[in-house]
């Protein structure tokens, strides 16, 4: 199940990254992981390479509980990380052996546990209600325990920058208190999220000083500078990091690992995870995303969907002469990769990278360039948006660059005689569309008729009843998603409806778009193009 050492990386137990998703990440609202899912996420930080993962708060919660028992069985093996069990000190007036949430912490069979303290005053003596030696007693007891019995500790001075502001003495004898009982780093918590980075630094410099004890830190984001402050703290001498993934965690989050990591590997060289992990990156911090079931943060820093993503003429300009000319970093060495955007900012250098990475060399067809170029510009301008929609943007670019010629002209999978929808709403009150469609499709005019629980889905329906003789593919295509904006500048009845429908085959999915002032007609353009573009692979029959 477990390790004692840290990730195998050139800076082994020198560093430590150290994520606690599974226990303060799951704190934010909206995630409830099940132990399945905490099993699971763990096997995917482990193979990102950290060096510790905090399961939780065995004997605290059952949830926690069940997982250390199944991971000590057998069902979570690492490569990589140590598991570490997080808790609470003894309570006052007992002793750390006949606590039964410590021992709980020793049932979970966890190689490393991390204790929590209070290192405010105000919380010592509002919140635990004891004086300050009674508390630094609970944690030297603990510590001094649990090291006894084989555990490496860590100790979370919680409230750390608060109190150390309030009552710096106190918050010191705290940490002295644990790393003189054994603990082997004094994490330093931002708990209230309150801190900015140059004070955070500075705080982080003198404890140093005042102490010469290995630090940790572990930041909130409530001044959304969680990720700044832990590398202004690693700056300023820790060398043990605390984060979660994607930066999950209770009111704004905490610091996000996947930030965090990237700060620290390609900005300050620092090699903290095994070689090929900072590769990985985005496709765990999306993989963990999906057990989250929360939709990855497209605009995420490294992993984000939109983190090389560029729209201006003037970027893909230079982009085209040396991509690092606007990207911070090669997308690639997280595991991400550079889109180029087309929009009506879009220029002549936009459109050619865009074509290149869709498949379409425009290279050396100046007119077709500049008629794509024109175009986009004029479509953009009445409310199309290619830059979700890389399967119309591709159709676009291949019939100006094919002409007349185009084989997306000379053989599209059907042509469209006609299609009507009709609306019924029926003397139960049951609300029906109906859809007709006649296409010419493999040489044959068909007409078909279906019902569905709107007019778009009643026309999807009847087109594929028409189609599916004749196009063998067609059955493994389904809509994946759609989306309607009403666009801004047609107010009332002269609304402009843009429609963005997701096509997915099983394999791969491709966004097409349409716009037009009856949401039907604008649905109609985006399925027709969807077919199209499915076609240029499969071909018609």
């Amino acid at each position: 199940m477990t390790r004692k050492e840290p990730a195998d990386t050139p800076l082994g137990d020198a560093f430590h990254l150290y994520d606690t998703t599974l226990r303060d990440g799951a704190q934010r609202e909206g995630i409830s992981y099940s132990v399945a899912d905490k099993l699971a996420v763990a096997r995917l930080l482990d193979e990102l390479g950290v060096g510790f993962i905090e399961g939780g708060w065995p004997g605290a919660l059952p949830k926690d509980t069940e997982f250390f028992a199944r991971a000590a069985s057998g069902e979570l093996k690492l490569r990589h990380a140590a598991l570490v069990a997080f808790g609470a000190t003894r309570k006052a007036g007992t002793k750390a052996e006949q606590d039964q949430q410590v021992r709980a912490l020793l049932d979970s069979q966890a190689p490393v546990v991390t204790l929590v303290a209070k290192s405010d005053l105000r919380h010592i003596e509002r919140a635990l209600r004891v004086d300050v030696d009674e508390a630094c007693e609970m944690v030297r007891d603990t510590v001094a325990f649990l090291v006894g019995e084989g555990r490496r500790v860590f100790l979370d001075a919680e409230h750390f920058f608060d109190g150390y502001a309030f009552s710096p003495d106190t918050a010191l004898k705290v940490l002295d208190a644990g790393v003189n009982a054994g603990a082997d780093v004094a994490v330093l918590c931002d708990t209230n999220g309150g801190q900015l980075p140059l004070g955070l630094a500075e705080t982080v410099r003198e404890v140093k000083e005042r102490t010469g004890f290995r630090l940790g830190i572990h930041c909130q984001d409530d001044t959304s500078c969680a990720v700044a402050n832990s590398v202004a703290a690693v700056q300023a001498g820790v060398t043990h990091v605390q984060c979660t993934a994607n930066g999950y965690g209770e009111r704004a989050g905490n610091a996000d690992l996947f930030a965090v990591t990237g700060n620290l590997v390609t900005k300050l060289g620092m090699e903290v995870l095994p070689t090929g992990g900072a590769a990985e990156l985005t496709r765990v911090s999306h993989a963990l995303a999906e057990i989250a079931n929360i939709a990855p943060y497209t605009h995420q820093a490294y992993v984000g969907a939109s983190a090389f993503a560029h729209k201006a003429g003037l970027h893909a300009s230079a982009i085209k002469v040396d991509p690092l000319l606007y990207n911070h970093i090669d997308p690639a060495s997280v595991g991400n990769d550079m889109r180029v955007l087309v929009t009506e900012m879009a220029g002549r250098a936009s459109l050619e990278l865009k074509g290149r990475e869709l498949g379409v060399d425009l290279a050396g067809q100046p007119e077709a360039l500049t008629s794509a170029v024109k175009k986009v510009k004029r479509l953009e301008s009445e409310g199309w948006s290619f830059e979700a929609a890389d399967a119309s943007l591709e159709l676009l670019l291949r019939r100006e660059v094919d002409g007349p010629q185009s084989d997306v002209l000379d053989e599209p999978p059907f042509e469209l005689e006609s299609y009507r929808v009709v609306l019924d709403h029926r003397s139960d009150g049951e609300v029906v569309s109906e859809a007709t469609v006649k296409v010419h499709v493999a040489g044959q005019r068909v007409i078909a008729t279906a019902e569905g629980n709107g007019p778009v889905h009643a026309l999807d329906a009847a087109l594929r009843e028409a189609l599916s003789p004749h196009l063998s593919w067609l059955d493994s295509v389904e809509l994946a998603d759609y989306k309607v904006r009403i666009l801004p500048g047609h107010p009332g009845t002269d609304a402009v409806t843009r429609v963005l429908v997701e096509t997915s085959d099983g394999e791969r999915e491709w966004t097409t778009v349409g716009v037009h002032g009856n949401i039907v007609e604008a649905s109609w353009l985006a399925l027709c193009d969807a077919l199209v573009h499915k076609s240029l692979s499969e071909g018609p029959a």
